[in-house]
Order: C-alpha cells, then structure tokens, then sequence
C-alpha cells in the first residue's frame, strides 16, 4: 500500500513515511493509492472477533509495511483492556427501534480521540524507526479540546518524542482546560493561545510548511509530526469501529450481513465522518453518512451547496470541539470524490487560504450528496435533546453527541429514511457538566464550580464518572503559557528550550 499527497500525486511514500511525517512538504494530506476491498463475507467473519482482532483485520491493509508482529504490538498495546472502561472498546448501544449509539468515550480521556491517539504513538514509534533515523519527533497539535488531552496522554514520556499542544484560552470547556493544563509527563507542553481553534490549526500547518524552522529543529535532529486528523495514523484508527459497530448490530440481532445502515457524525474537522467514508469505500453497507453541525455550520452548507465560505460569524457553543470553521479532513474527500484531482484541489485549498472560500462543481457537489446528507442544529435544541433523551430512555448524552441525535431526528423525519442508523457518542457527558446539568434540569442548573457541577451531574442522573475525570481534582496545574497566534512559532522554540 503506497501514499500520495492530496496537492501532488506524482509522490508515493509508505504508511510509515506518511505517519512519522505527518503532512506532505507543499501542505497536502496523505491519502492511500487504493482502497482495499471488505466482501460481505469477510465482514461476517468479524462478527465474533474481539475489537483487537477487528482492528488489525482493518489495518493490516492499510499498514502493509508493519510486520504482524509489529502491528499485534501496536493495537494490543492501544486497546488493552487496564485503559478502557468497557471491555468492548467501543461498545454499540440501542436507544429505540432502529436508533444506536456508538459509544467512542470509554478512552482514558474519555473522548473519541482515545480511540485513534492510544494508537498513533505506537504507530508513530514503529514508523520513526523505519524512517526518522535517529532524530526526536516533535509532535505540534492544534486542538478545539478533546484531541489536545487525548494525544498528550497518548504520547507522555514516549522516548524520542515531545509534544506540544495548542489551544484556544476561551475555546474549550474547563474540564478540558484542566485536562490539558495538569497533564503530567517529561516530554509535553501545552499553550493556550488567542483566538479560535482556526487560528491555532492554521498557525500549526504554516510552522509544519516553513523551511526555516523545519532546517533549525533539523540542526538539533528533531523533525515535526502531526497528531491531528491531518496525520493519516491518527485516522486510519477511526476506519476500524465503524466496522465494529456494524458487527455489533448483526451480533444484536439489529440486522443481518449485507443490510445497509446509515451512520451519523458530529462534525468539525471531518476526519471522523471520513473514517466513516473509507468504511463504505471498503465495502462497510453504510447508506448515508449524515454530517451533523451545530451553529458553526459551514459544513452543511458546503454539503447543501457546493460552496465552502469560512467568511462568516464564527460561535462559541455548548460543543466547543465542532466550533471550526476550516475542516482540514475535506480535503481528502475533494480529492477522492474529483478522481483524484491533485491540481483542482490544489487550487482549491488556495482559494480557500486567499479568499476563504471556495465553489466546487455541479458534479462533483452532486456525486458528494449521493453520499452525504447534513443538518445542523441550535443551542437550544441540544438541551431539549439531552433533557428528552434522558427523561424518555435514562440515557445521557453529552452536548456533540445531542447534536447528532438532533440532526438524525431531524433527518429521518424529512427523509423517511428510518433505516438502522449509528449514531456516534464524541464525549463523555461528565466532560461537560455544567451545560449538560443545565440541560437536563431545564436551565435551572445551580452555580457550582466543575467539580462540584460534576458531582452534582451525577446525583441527579446517576450515570457513572469515569475515574480519568474524577481524579483531576487532586492534580496541579502545570501549564499556564498564553500566546497569540502570530507568536506560534516563537512559542515552539521557547517550549523546545531551543
């Protein structure tokens, strides 16, 4: 399996080049040459596999340069049971008829992020020794909350990487906040920086691109990688339990081999919704991939339109990790959706740095629908959905996660299309407690500091904390940089002590 750039096809690398190099040298996406082919059959021979044992099934296509050995290494060590809180991983739970939710929170974070980001370091660390010869990997991660904690954790004390995190002071909620900011660990860094997760994304591509500062951390055998989505190591991972969960329904009786499900996303950066796309590339019977949003809804647009404009309000929400306005994962489904138009996308990813937008073709916005449906919805629409779904089912969602319920239930209700359908669960709700207590007490939420707001969460609901969480508590705040964005790059060196 060979790797090209989204922005130059003519270059072919392997998985493990594209993993410790995180982004191609003119700022594409890595992306595979093939996709390899899943039949029917050899997804029912899944059914009965452990979520390890469904991983490497996946992955194995698409890491054909890891031996097995290496990559038993890499998935047993991600996914053992000590780091989950459910000894299915990822386990698929059914709300009513044909409405599931995939459960991606049960991580040490507990985010979905866990699910790739236990991964990526060992990935990482079997790739750097393929290809890194030698040098330290500085791992530069812009995050809208949950990726920032998930790779710190991930990565702390690996040898030969460090790891810097950035994000944005007002951006992301204060469990997140004192998630990244107590996070302990010889190699991390973490600044917080002013202005929107956009701001951070777009300052941490320019430091990945420039010449200058890539030959100064060469000079002191350093090299840069990407944690982010924009990694294909951080992705691949996510192909993996859209597989499980549709095992998981055949294993509940939900369907039977061959039927077709949709799946519902909430989306910011797109790379989840993606993993979803190479699933049904693969031959997953995924129907519709529903994009759902909430008030920053410049993916929904894009896909009732064909125009991307980041030229507008940009909100701060109750899900701060979907406030983006610049979805770096589109990329690759231009890429792939165009016939593999590196020069249109090129161009395309132009426009939209030089004029924040862009308008692609009839046809290529007319073949993306016949994939993808979107919707978004308010803030107060996400409460109402929490305080519903709690009443009606005891079941507690977290606020991204009441997004995507919201939009599926919007959807189905325009659409008809009440086929059985995963929902996806981004968060624990525990990480944000005080908007979804004020959800599921109609508004009347008592003033509380986090930590008694979580305690008080769990005394109305009596959903179980998840320890990861609860121990935060008792843990000092390390971290207290502020930067702006045009300092970036200056803060890199400083948290280098370069």
């Amino acid at each position: 399996m060979l790797y090209t750039s989204t922005r130059d096809k003519s270059i072919k690398v392997k998985s493990a080049q594209a993993i410790a190099q995180g982004i191609s040298a003119e700022g594409g996406l890595f992306v595979p040459c093939e996709i390899p082919q899943f039949s029917i059959d050899k997804i029912s021979s899944m059914v009965s596999m452990s979520y390890i044992d469904r991983a490497k099934t996946v992955l194995k296509e698409y890491l054909t340069d890891f031996s097995e050995e290496e990559l038993d290494y890499c998935v047993k060590g991600a996914y053992s049971v000590d780091k989950f809180s459910s000894k299915k991983i990822a386990p698929t739970v059914n709300i009513d008829g044909n409405k599931n939710i995939l459960e991606l929170w049960h991580g040490p974070t507990c985010a979905f992020k866990d699910m790739a980001l236990q991964l990526l370091p060992y990935l990482m660390t079997v790739s750097a020794k393929k290809t890194a010869d030698g040098k330290t990997i500085v791992i530069l991660v812009a995050t809208s909350g949950d990726t920032g904690k998930a790779a710190l954790e991930g990565f702390k004390d690996v040898d030969h990487t460090k790891i810097l995190v950035f994000y944005p002071v007002d951006g992301v909620s204060p469990m997140q906040k004192l998630q990244m900011t107590t996070q302990e660990g010889n190699n991390v860094s973490v600044c917080a920086i002013n202005g929107n997760f956009d701001d951070a994304q777009s300052a941490v591509k320019a430091i990945f691109t420039n010449d200058d500062i890539k030959a100064q951390l060469a000079e002191k055998k350093m090299m840069f990688s990407s944690a982010n989505s924009i990694n294909w190591g951080r992705l691949v991972p996510q192909i993996v339990y859209y597989f499980s969960a549709y095992c998981d329904l055949i294993e509940m009786g939900k369907i039977k081999a061959g039927d077709e499900i949709n799946a519902v996303v909430p989306t910011g950066n797109f790379g989840n919704i993606l993993a979803g796309y190479y699933a049904k590339m693969m031959g997953l019977p995924i129907k519709t991939l529903v994009c759902a949003s909430n008030s920053n809804n410049v993916l929904t647009d894009f896909l009732k339109t064909g125009t991307y404009d980041r030229n507008r309000a940009f909100y701060t929400t109750t899900s701060p990790s979907m406030d983006i306005l610049i979805s770096s994962n589109l990329e690759r489904l231009l890429y792939h959706m165009s016939g593999c138009d590196d020069t249109l996308v090129k161009d395309l990813m132009t426009k939209l740095s030089k004029d924040g937008k862009y308008t692609v073709s009839d046809k290529l916005i007319s073949d993306i629908q016949r994939v993808f449906d979107a919707g978004y919805t308010s803030e107060e629409n996400v409460d109402n959905t929490i305080k519903y779904h709690f009443d009606k089912y005891k079941y507690l969602c977290d606020t991204h996660t009441a997004v995507a319920v919201k939009v599926y239930d919007e959807y189905v209700k325009e659409t008809g299309d009440d086929i059985p359908t995963v929902i996806d669960s981004t968060a624990s709700p525990y990480k944000f407690s005080a908007s979804v207590l004020n959800a599921v007490l109609d508004g009347n939420a008592p003033e509380l500091d986090e930590f008694s707001m979580v305690y008080e969460l769990n005394k109305v609901t009596g959903a179980e904390i998840h320890k990861p969480l609860a121990s935060l508590k008792s843990k000092s705040v390390r971290f207290t940089n502020v930067c702006n964005k045009e300092d970036m790059s200056q803060m890199v060196f400083k948290l280098l002590d370069l």
